[in-house]
């Protein structure tokens, strides 16, 4: 259901109180001009344009830009190599770290993230089976899976679609960049979050979100954990539902620096609230910080976020009725998809005596390990650890956690996937692991799981799901010429096999030895010796045995069936960005549109200035200034780079 109000906002100074009602006439008719009666968006997006009410709405289809890309043309998935055999000889890493060329921070990523569970969320109802194949006997497979196969479902089929026409997938959530993680879409969940009863009406609520200590509320704070908004469990909330946090957003309990994100606007939500006269209703007070976190969300991103990633944005030509804002398919399922930049593991520096013993030694028995990370006292989370695992926020703190996220780069935006998130992505060690430290630090270790979950395959297997077109016919739709070979894809010299006596002549493509790196280096050219520490800090560039586009060459029929998220992510970056042409185009188009899109844009909305005029609360705050409102982190001016 939507939310659509209209706040009065009233000028009463920012500590004044209202007007006396002895004054005279023309002093209240002053006052009454002096009101601006406000429009409110509407939680699930409807009616942002006036004109066209469905767009960018939640519920509705994605867009899409190239023609839907079915095996019969309508709905069956097109056919090409095993996403788990791309995954083995394309996104494995070998536990080989490299870095942002740029120094992105990990905050990239963990914005990134944060901001993708804002505007888009497919269908999550399980539609029809259709598990990735899964070669125990690949010999480039190093981990075990019970289950023989990995798991799959399909997008749900969105109303009218897939038997006549095309089948389209339906995005649950506003399109609109509009703090929906932090408030939900529908009036259900919000009264939930909102302080003071659950009773089916909004107008008794305080102004104030629900944070129980500072933190998101778990789903049993309310008393009856089943009756609380939707929640989706992983890892270990499997085994621990009740543990799960309260969002706006289901997916808030993903990993720790999301639930972070999530309990920093849920803070400063309540910050403003605080800020503003008491004699506003409760009602005013959380429509002003409503929308002055959502424009925080909309200047963060366009002010640091896509800057500081190498993205362009043309000058913002002001609110455009004729442009569409909703997600496009190829957005969605494939361009927005930058899983390579998750680093594998959080380093939390912490001074002496902020943690007692005890809560060190319950930190290791969770497999975290408590080292020196730059000569200062550490926690090193491995990201297996930070799933799933919300209480492990207010145990370490709300500040380190933040902190930890601008101290640290963020990996390459390249083709190479980090195993915490391609083969053991949600899964937790075994029973009867000893030390589960020593599973997942340095490198994950395969003997310590007896499952894969793979994102890099389920990657490539959902943009066949949603008919997602080829890369060539991708880049054709997004205005670029098509790539004539694989060399033109990566930007290599070949993409021939080397006649190297360390691989099987044979087929070299199933040589375990193809994926060796035989050179790293760091941001300024120099050669990283790979025993040294430097190693694990500082390499920008790996080169491997084999090429790349051989690589390709040797899975895809020709450049024409490349998947379009195997050849994205394997394309050279454009120089003074994080991306190759492709996904650049990709983010440019979106996050245009989003922006020129919106109605309620914090450019184009004439009611933020007034709210500032007569409350003195802004929106122009950059991240660092949000954190340290709301944390005790001590943190960089810009937070989205490093050094």
């Amino acid at each position: 259901m939507a939310y659509v109000a209209l706040i009065v906002v009233v000028d009463v100074g920012v500590y004044g109180a209202p007007v006396s009602v002895g004054q005279n006439a023309r002093d209240r008719a002053d006052r009454l001009g002096r009101q601006r009666a406000f429009e409110v968006r509407a939680l699930d997006g409807s009616a942002n344009n006036q004109a066209h009410a469905r767009w960018g709405r939640a519920g509705t289809n994605y867009r899409r830009l190239a023609p839907a890309h079915y095996a019969d043309g309508v709905a069956s998935i097109v056919e090409g190599p095993s996403p788990r055999y791309v995954s083995n000889r394309v996104f494995n890493d070998i536990g080989q770290n490299v870095f942002s060329e740029n120094a992105i921070s990990q905050w990239g990523w963990a914005w990134g993230q944060f901001l993708d569970h804002d505007m888009g969320l497919r269908d999550e109802t399980p539609g029809e089976h259709a598990a990735m194949p899964f070669a125990a006997d690949d010999p480039l497979e190093a981990f075990t899976n019970d289950f023989g196969e990995l798991a799959f479902a399909r997008t749900p089929a969105a109303p009218s679609t897939g038997v006549d026409s095309p089948r389209q997938q339906v995005n649950t959530l506003s399109s609109y960049l509009d703090g929906s993680g932090v408030y939900g879409v529908d009036s259900s969940r919000l009264e939930w979050l909102r302080d003071g009863p659950v009773d089916g009406s909004l107008a008794n609520n305080t102004a104030s979100l629900l944070l129980p200590d500072g933190y998101l509320p778990t789903v049993a704070d309310r008393g009856d954990a089943g009756a609380a908004p939707p929640v989706e469990l992983m890892g270990r909330l499997h085994g621990t539902p009740d543990r799960a946090r309260v969002a706006g957003d289901v997916r808030a309990n993903e990993n720790i620096a999301l639930t972070s994100i999530h309990t920093l606007f849920a803070r400063e939500h309540n910050r403003i609230v605080a800020s503003l006269p008491k004699s506003l209703s409760a009602e005013r007070k959380f429509q002003i910080a409503r929308r002055i976190v959502g424009a925080e969300v909309e200047f963060v991103t366009y002010n640091e976020f896509l800057p500081s990633l190498g993205i362009q944005l043309p000058d913002y030509p002001g609110y455009r009725r004729t442009v569409n804002a909703g997600l496009a398919n190829e957005f969605a399922a494939v361009g927005y998809r930058a899983h390579s930049m998750i680093h594998g593991q959080f380093d939390i520096a912490f001074d002496t005596g902020r943690y007692s013993a005890a809560q060190l030694d319950a930190f290791r028995a969770d497999g975290i390990g408590v080292g020196d990370e730059a000569g200062a006292s550490a926690l090193n989370v491995p990201l297996t650890v930070a799933f799933g695992n919300p209480d492990l926020l207010p145990a370490i703190g709300l500040g380190p956690v933040l902190q930890s996220l601008s101290a640290e780069r963020q990996y390459r935006n390249d083709e190479q996937i980090d195993n915490s998130l391609r083969s053991v992505l949600f899964k937790i060690p075994k029973p009867g692991t000893t030390d589960p430290s020593a599973c997942q630090q340095p490198v994950i270790d395969p003997a310590c799981f007896s499952g894969v979950e793979d994102l890099g395959a389920v990657d490539i297997q959902r943009s066949r799901d949603h008919g997602i077109a080829s890369y060539n016919d991708l880049r054709r739709a997004y205005g670029l010429a098509p790539a004539s070979t694989f060399a033109a894809i990566t930007g290599e010299a070949t993409d021939g096999f080397p006649a190297d006596s360390a691989i099987d002549p044979v087929k070299p493509i199933d040589d375990p030895n193809s994926l060796d790196f035989v050179q790293l280096l760091d941001r300024d050219g120099n050669v990283v010796d790979p025993t040294s520490d430097a190693n694990l800090e500082q390499v920008v560039t790996a080169t491997r045995r084999t090429p790349l586009a051989a690589r390709l060459r040797a899975m895809y029929d020709n450049v024409e069936t490349v998947d379009a998220f195997v050849g994205m992510v394997s394309e050279a970056h454009v120089p003074g960005t994080e991306f190759g042409e492709l996904q650049l185009a990709i983010w440019t188009k979106q996050f245009t549109s989003l922006r020129d899109g919106d109605r309620f844009f914090y450019a184009n909305d004439r009611a933020l200035p007034e709210i500032e005029r007569l409350y003195g609360v802004t929106y122009q705050h950059t991240l660092a200034d949000l954190i340290r409102l709301n944390s005790d982190a001590t943190v960089p001016e810009n937070v989205f780079v490093v050094g």
